[in-house]
Parts: C-alpha cells; structure tokens; sequence
C-alpha cells in the first residue's frame, strides 16, 4: 500500500496538482475577505492589504509600520507584538519553505497566468545571460533592506512618517491587487507631499513593468522580491527540504531546461546535499522532468515525499506530446 501512494505521488501529473492549489490559493487570498476569511497579516506571500477583500495579508507591511515605531516604543512590552508576528511568519513558513512562491503566492500565480497567455499567444519568452542572473539577484536584498531600515529610521526620527512601510508605497501588488476587486484607485500618483509623490509613482512605474516583464520572461518580478529574501533566510527552519543526490546525476540538463528562475545549480552542483537556492520557487518541475531515480527529491520531516523516477519521467513526457 505504502509503494503504491509513493509511485502515484511520484508518477503524477505535477501541472494539474499544482494548477489546482495556485487557483485555490488564490481566490482564498485574494477574495477570502467575501466569505469572511481572515488569516492573519503574517502570511509569507504577496496578499496585499490594500485589497480590501483579501483573505490573509503581507507579513511585509506588518512589519514595516512595527519597525517604524519609536525605539522607546519598540524596545518596551509592545516588542512582544513584533515577536508574535515574527513567530507566526515563521510558523507558516515552516510549513511549506519557498513552495509558498510557487505554490500560494498570488502575485507567483498571476506571472505563471501571464506565461501560459504568451504560450498561447505563440510569443517566444526571453532570458537572462548568467551574469544578469546573477546581477538581478541581489536586488531582492536592497529591497529587503529598504523595508526594514527605512521604517526604523522613522522611529529613531531620521525620517518622516510618509516613509512608513516605504517598500509597500513601491510594491507593484498595492497597485495590482485591489483590480481583483474593481478597485483601481491604486492607480494613481500622490502628490500630497514630495515623498509621497516618489514613491506612488514608483509603484505606478513598477506594477506597469511587472504586466510587461511577466509577459517577456518567466517570474520576472520573483528575481526582485524581498519576501523570496526573507524566506531564504529562514529556509533552514523549515520542516520541508528539497534535495540533491550528486552520485545519481548525470548532468543531463532537464532540469535546468525547465527552471523558471534559470537556476545553474540545480543542474551543475553535484556536491550540495541541500539544493534549495534563494530564487528558487519549490515548483518541483525540475523533479519532474528529472529521468533518475531519486536525483532530486521533496522532503518533509526528512521523508521523500515527491521524487524523481523513470517512470514517472518516462509517463510526463508522453503525456506532454
């Protein structure tokens, strides 16, 4: 009985599991609010705020407006506030690790829609030389960076309030969001102070560049994403695991081929036991298009729970033709 689950997990259609749960996950994120469904505003995906129908919402933005509270303020009993809230992203992060970009994420959802339209559009999607890969990876960080310190200059005074939650103010899903829900007043640049001013219209410039670079390449905004930053940084407390058996890979490629995020690693390091990367997605295609045995594998509680096999490689491949 045991083997039989194992094979038909393994030898599954990933594309419908995974179409099914990004579906899901997305009405429930993104109109859980109708039904009155709310989650928590410590979730490790891009379900924003500024949608007021949403199910659950950003740890981001939660974060930024604790951060920017005076230092006397975050250093007295209210830091137990920040600590729940912390406590609690970690908690959901645990439970999925970076799957959550490929699996829960709206905005992650939205570009692989936006893909699947260029398919069928027959328009040739670009990519990046490895060294912009490498180049465009950082910058994920400087966000990273501009939603935590700004707001904690706001508390120690060296900035004004109108930088609070600063990279919420730029986020391309505050613009994008609400649309799900009729709601385009996002759409707009505030000019109440010069502050304000910047960096609406930088939200404005960016939720136009994530409909136009989602479209030319694959996830094009996940390669700029802090919350993919944050979750690397937590990734290793994470009861899921993604794995790598060097002595069964024969460098073939496939997985490579099939990467959204255009990770060389995945294909070229045959020495790393734990092959996660901090753009990578968890969307499994590169187990599923992986021909050996046990090459590639998806751990939970370091149990082999999605792994590659012939069989189930040789079954992928008919069914694509």
């Amino acid at each position: 009985m045991k083997n039989k689950i194992k094979n038909f997990i393994n030898n599954g259609d990933l594309r419908k599991v995974r179409f099914w749960i990004q579906l899901i996950s997305f009405i429930l994120f993104v109109y859980g609010g109708y039904w009155a469904i709310n989650l928590g505003s410590s979730f490790p995906v891009f379900a924003c705020p500024y949608n007021g129908h949403a199910g659950a919402t950003c740890y981001l933005i939660s974060l930024q407006h604790q951060l920017s509270m005076p230092a006397k303020v975050l250093f007295s009993p209210a830091f137990i506030s920040i600590l729940i809230g912390l406590v609690t992203f970690i908690a959901w992060f645990m439970i999925l690790n970076k799957a959550w970009c490929g699996y829960m994420c709206p905005f992650g959802t939205l570009q692989d829609w936006i893909t699947s339209l260029r398919r069928k559009m027959g328009v040739r999607f670009s990519t990046y030389t490895q060294r912009q890969f490498e180049e465009l990876s950082k910058i994920k960080y400087l966000f990273l960076i501009i939603a935590l310190l700004f707001p904690i200059l706001i508390g120690t005074g060296a900035l004004s309030n109108n930088w609070s939650a600063p990279f919420c103010q730029m986020c391309p899903a505050r613009v994008i969001s609400p649309m799900f829900s009729g709601d385009f007043s996002q759409w707009r640049i505030d000019f109440s102070s010069k502050t304000n001013m910047i960096l609406t219209a930088l939200g404005v410039s960016f939720a136009s560049l994530f409909f136009v670079g989602s479209f030319v390449k694959k996830r094009f905004f996940c390669f700029f994403c802090p919350m993919s930053a944050l979750h690397y940084i937590f990734a290793n407390t994470s009861i899921v695991k993604f794995r790598k058996d060097g002595n069964r890979c024969t460098r073939c490629g496939d997985c490579y081929a099939v990467c959204d995020m255009q990770i060389k690693d995945i294909a070229d390091d045959v020495t790393s036991n734990n092959i996660l990367r901090d753009d990578c997605i968890l969307c499994l295609k590169c187990v599923a298009a992986c021909p050996e045995d046990d090459a590639l594998h998806f751990d939970i509680l370091n149990i082999k729970a999605f792994s590659s096999t012939r069989q189930g490689f040789e079954k992928r491949m008919n069914l694509e033709q």
